[in-house]
């Protein structure tokens, strides 16, 4: 998010789904929770156990279905998906992907309907495709990929950043913001940014979204207990996990 501040509309993204649950085990890693992430990164993560092992692929498909249908959704279907999963959800539940949808507009049986498509299908394959190839770059750092030793996997988060004329930088796995920040100004060093924020209440104006404590103390460059207080102040709390998201009261 503090990339997406920062650039703006310089930058143009496209999501694409790893499916991390294919491979044999991954299920029931990701089953186990996540306390190291909640802890390190401060996302507002369960650390609990989830009740049973779940596959990403049903929220993946709808993710693409709505890139495909609806164009500029799926962004704000994937966020929403990430809330209710750190609020103890299971990404194979029908009436979980069925909430998501309606928090963003969507109809659920609609978006169910697409996602039985051939064109949602090839595209997810496609992402699926790409995510277990990854750029020689990657595969320099294999500490940050994925998968088993014979088709290594990008990791989630993993950045392609490609400039127009073909020119591009690999940022695989989990990585401080700077890293981000420095490959693209290596690509693009002409870019403009945004200066950080002078109060928490126009990140959260801005996102026209919920937003973690974490994220936002990523945004405004504040430690996130302060952050924490200074939302408290002007914004609504929603409850996930070990902490909250935030939205303007």
């Amino acid at each position: 998010m503090r990339i997406r501040w920062h650039y703006g509309d310089q930058l143009v993204w496209q999501t694409r789904m790893i499916v991390l649950t294919l491979e044999p085990g991954e299920s029931e890693r990701l089953a186990g929770g996540a306390p190291n992430l909640q802890r390190i990164y401060g996302m507002p993560i369960d650390p609990v156990p989830y009740k049973r092992p779940a596959s990403s692929e049903p929220a993946c498909r709808a993710v693409v279905a709505a890139r495909i249908h609806t164009p500029g959704t799926e962004e704000r279907l994937l966020r929403r998906l990430r809330i209710r999963v750190m609020q103890q959800g299971l990404l194979d539940d029908p009436e979980l992907i069925g909430a998501a949808a309606l928090d963003v507009g969507l109809d659920p049986a609609q978006l169910e309907e697409w996602g039985r498509g051939a064109d949602v299908e090839a595209a997810l394959q496609a992402d699926i495709e790409a995510a277990r190839n990854p750029k020689p770059a990657a595969r320099a750092l294999d500490h940050k990929l994925g998968g088993p030793r014979s088709r290594r996997r990008y990791t989630a988060p993993s950045y392609e950043l490609r400039r127009d004329d073909g020119l591009e930088a690999v940022v695989p796995g989990f990585n401080p913001v700077e890293a981000y920040e420095v490959a693209i100004a290596n690509l693009a060093p002409e870019l403009v940014l945004r200066p950080k924020p002078k109060h928490v209440e126009d990140v959260l104006a801005w996102a026209g979204e919920p937003l973690a404590t974490a994220e936002v103390a990523l945004i405004a460059q504040l430690d996130p207990r302060d952050a924490r207080a200074a939302l408290s102040r002007v914004g609504k709390p929603i409850a996930a996990g070990a902490d909250f998201y935030w939205t303007l009261a």
